[in-house]
């Protein structure tokens, strides 16, 4: 791989780095609110309010979800690439294999939470 390619990563200032970044995260999370306000509206027109209150009442614990997922994934994510870069690859994959049961809990607690 090409070393000059992510140079621009250790040369930029970081308030440029962060507004470069920032602003596809940004739209991504208007995205998904649209969404979420559209999807209100259809389920509102089709269901009614039973339909609105279900929704409203699931809506949370799917942020809950994705925000635990993103903190393990993205976190982990980000060990193993500071590990593979210091030359301590074994130290990174041991990470990555500890943070599985993390995955399985998560989505054991999920699967039950959907039927009680």
């Amino acid at each position: 791989m090409n070393q000059n390619a992510n140079q621009y990563m250790a040369e930029e200032s970081i308030g440029k780095l962060m507004l470069r970044f920032s602003i596809p995260c940004i739209m991504s999370l208007l995205v998904s609110a649209l969404y979420n306000i559209v999807d209100q509206i259809f389920i509102g027109r089709g269901v009614g309010f039973l339909g609105n209150g279900a929704t409203n009442v699931v809506f949370p614990l799917t942020v809950i979800a994705l925000a635990i997922s993103l903190l393990a994934g993205d976190g982990c994510a980000a060990y193993l690439s500071i590990c593979r870069a210091a030359g301590m690859q074994s130290t990174g994959i041991r990470a990555w294999e500890m943070q599985r049961p993390l995955w399985r809990q998560l989505v054991s607690c999920l699967h039950w939470s959907m039927f009680f």
